[in-house]
């Protein structure tokens, strides 16, 4: 079996580099994120069934630093986040998200993942220096790098 190098790793995608075990100080673009924040002034319009409805909500934002992580030569640091959204005097979930930024200082490569308990995931991706304070990150509907995928009734409702 022969692999093809992926750059910019080169030919050998078994050795692990040797990281920092200080996952704060090597963020990169990520390093304000780290925390605890709370918003209380978020707004959400939605369609329903008489066209619209807005909603309020407080949102609970934490990103916690996770051990560095390895793909072979791949090296990432990063934060675990979980977002939990309430509507002003209620205590039942309105939105959750968990999921993972992930920085790679060998390509300046900023990748999120996240999860919701709706069946959806998202996979997205962009670039962004060091010291940035802002960058973006993409994703496409079905595609298999920096994708989002639904389950069945979610895709059918997204429409074409």
């Amino acid at each position: 079996m022969s692999f093809t190098a992926v750059e910019p790793y080169g030919d050998d995608i078994y050795t692990e580099p040797v990281g920092d075990p200080d996952t704060l100080s090597n963020l990169g673009p990520l390093g304000g994120m780290a925390g605890v924040w709370t918003g209380t002034g978020g707004a959400d319009v939605h369609p329903d069934v008489d066209g619209s409805e807005a909603n309020s909500f407080i949102e609970r934002y934490e990103a916690q630093p996770i051990d560095r992580q390895t793909n072979g030569p791949q090296l990432f640091y990063g934060l675990r986040y979980h977002t939990h959204i309430v509507k002003p005097g209620e205590t039942e979930t309105f939105h959750d998200q968990v999921g993972y930024w992930l920085w790679e200082p060998a390509t300046g490569a900023v990748t999120l993942t996240l999860g919701i308990p709706r069946g959806q995931v998202l996979l997205a991706g962009g670039t962004a220096g060091a010291d940035a304070t802002e960058f973006e990150v993409t994703a496409a509907v079905g595609s298999e790098v920096y994708g989002i995928l639904s389950n069945p009734f979610l895709d059918q409702m997204s429409g074409p």
